[in-house]
């Protein structure tokens, strides 16, 4: 028996905006999207282009305020080829929102607050 994994899961408020987001940061690409046939819900697969992990994104129509991450103790990693680039990327778009100079990696938030770091390739 082999495990394997395959996607993440956030859900989002404003699907737009976090679509264009992650396009924007991470320049991730929709795969795949399921659309509920009421209009109840809307999932969107995204991918890198570089890895088979997806991260999948719901957006539920009858939620009507952001969503409560608590602690927000979770995060997703990506590793980048550039660091100083892609530094410089997130530090134009604003989205930085802690930074550790001593470990060499930083983190950005996306519009529903979820963290995301950022390591560079080789360190």
């Amino acid at each position: 028996m082999k495990f394997r994994m395959v996607h993440n899961n956030f859900n989002v408020f404003d699907l737009d905006k976090s679509l264009k987001f992650y396009t924007e940061a991470f320049d991730m690409h929709e795969v795949g999207r399921i659309s509920a046939p009421d209009g109840s819900f809307i999932i969107v697969y995204l991918e890198d282009g570089n890895s088979a992990h997806q991260l999948e994104l719901t957006w539920l129509r009858d939620r009507t305020e952001p969503y409560n991450l608590g602690d927000n103790e979770f995060h997703l990693a990506f590793k980048v080829d550039d660091y100083a680039a892609a530094h410089a990327r997130h530090e134009k778009m604003g989205c930085i929102c802690y930074e550790n100079p001593q470990m060499g990696i930083y983190f950005v938030t996306d519009p529903d607050g979820y963290w995301l770091e950022v390591v560079p390739e080789k360190r």
